[in-house]
């Protein structure tokens, strides 16, 4: 799996056999996230290409603060039921540890077991609580305690 950053002026520059019609939408909402967090690479926000697929989109809600950093995941509807959000949120948590070791990587979820709780399971994070997420409301959060030596 390849990440293809989504620049600060939402250009998305990777050769793909095809690009998902979500990209667009994606990329709109990226920019408008971009300008509310800012635009620091390596935590920004990526496309995930496979094999020439353009397979999903994930990256960090912002760069770190208070020494914790958020990922976020999407597979595109095609691509899913294959591990792709497992591999997009083992990709991030290689680029996190490679930038800063001692961050704390940390999710959220909707709050109740689905997909999304079993890759963060799978990938070694934890259970920690909840929280308002002021777009969805209740959400699950959950922390990487130790990151695996290889995911």
């Amino acid at each position: 799996m390849e990440l293809i950053p989504i620049t600060e002026s939402g250009v998305f520059d990777a050769p793909v056999r095809r690009k998902p019609r979500l990209a667009g939408q994606v990329i709109t909402a990226t920019t408008k996230l971009y300008s509310s967090v800012g635009y620091k690479p390596p935590w920004i926000c990526y496309f995930a290409v496979e094999n020439g697929d353009c397979v999903g989109t994930c990256g960090f809600k912002s760069p770190p603060q208070e020494n914790r950093v958020e990922i976020a995941y999407f597979t595109f509807p095609k691509y899913e039921s294959q591990g792709v959000a497992t591999r997009m949120a083992s990709e991030l948590i290689r680029a996190a540890t490679a930038e800063d070791p001692g961050v704390l990587i940390t999710a959220q979820t909707l709050p109740a077991v689905n997909a999304s709780t079993s890759v963060l399971k799978k990938l070694g994070f934890q259970l920690v609580g909840t929280a308002e997420d002021e777009e969805v409301g209740l959400v699950w959060d959950w922390r990487l305690l130790d990151p695996p030596k290889q995911v």
